[in-house]
């Protein structure tokens, strides 16, 4: 029976760690595949909230002091409260920059030259 805890908190473990690490990846591919900033923002915020929360949350069950415990809780608090802080400064400040977000990707954008060529090409 004493090795079926410290089997059961490995397993919770692991099982936080590799959650978190997919997260990671899914949000390290959403910066590099998404077509645009604000969605790219979005990506980031997956990788930093969810992906190093979960990380953090596995890594308090492999800690073997309180003490490790305590700071990794302060990372986590960190983290979870400047994130969205970070990513919403960011947005306001391309807003303010003049940034337009895409509300629709499944028609791209035609350039103007094209659509002057096109009425051109009909007259």
């Amino acid at each position: 029976m004493e090795t079926m805890v410290p089997l059961a908190m490995d397993a919770i473990s692991w099982f936080f760690l590799v959650v978190g690490s997919v997260f990671a990846v899914i949000g390290g591919i959403g910066i590099v595949r998404l077509p645009e900033f604000f969605s790219r923002m979005h990506g980031a915020g997956i990788t930093d909230t969810m992906g190093a929360g979960m990380i953090l949350v596995g890594l308090m069950f492999q800690a073997d002091t309180p003490l490790v415990v305590v700071k990794l809780l302060a990372i986590l608090f960190f983290l979870t409260v400047t994130s969205p802080s970070s990513c919403h400064a960011l947005a306001h400040s391309a807003l303010a920059q003049g940034m337009k977000p895409v509300l629709d990707v499944r028609q791209p954008r035609q350039p103007e030259a094209a659509e002057s060529d096109d009425t051109l090409g009909k007259s």
